[in-house]
């Protein structure tokens, strides 16, 4: 059994779960979410709680059970709390504004980048140089945050660059000025 798989997932109060021909529709305070469950999985919901069972030990089935779980377990915590990826910009000039409904971006690009954020996703612009991604969909939060990311990847010399919150930029030495051993004739 799937360790990840086998766990039940609670349902808070205010969360209302229903299962149709294996499409799963949570509703909670912050919206409704839908997704399909693969036709191997079986989802129940009994004494507030869901559970997620195979039909076999196949490998296809094994490895879609924890996966199914999961899929679940964000969706019930995406409406109850919603989830957040926070960005930071490092580099002289790097900013972010908010105007209206679009995220612009001035990344030592000649033009500033102008990003529309996808259906269901809001972000803040809380300093010049952090953004704040929020959406009750972890998979589209997530998208989004790559979005962004992708207008300037950090770098690994001076450490330029969109990086997540919590990711580590790995840094390398740059070239080492002069010649060794002096000139050969």
């Amino acid at each position: 059994m799937s360790r990840i798989g086998k766990r039940p997932i609670g349902i808070p109060n205010g969360v209302d779960i229903k299962i149709e021909d294996n499409l799963v529709t949570v509703k909670g305070p912050k919206g409704t979410l839908s997704r399909q469950i693969h036709s191997l999985m079986t989802v129940t919901v009994e004494n507030s709680q869901v559970t997620v069972t195979r039909a076999d030990d196949e490998p296809l089935s094994r490895s879609l059970h924890g996966l199914s779980r999961t899929l679940i377990a964000n969706m019930v915590e995406g409406v109850t709390n919603g989830f957040t990826k926070g960005l930071d910009m490092v580099g002289v000039g790097y900013r972010a504004a908010k105007q209206g409904n679009k995220l612009v971006l001035t990344v030592g690009k000649s033009h500033p980048v102008e990003l529309v954020p996808f259906e269901g996703i809001d972000f803040e612009v809380p300093a010049p140089n952090k953004i704040l991604i929020k959406g009750m969909d972890k998979e589209l939060v997530g998208a989004f945050a790559a979005v962004v990311r992708s207008e300037r990847l950090p770098e690994p010399y001076k450490g330029k660059g969109i990086k997540y919150e919590t990711e580590v930029v790995r840094r390398k030495v740059g070239k080492t000025g002069g010649k060794k051993g002096g000139a050969k004739k």
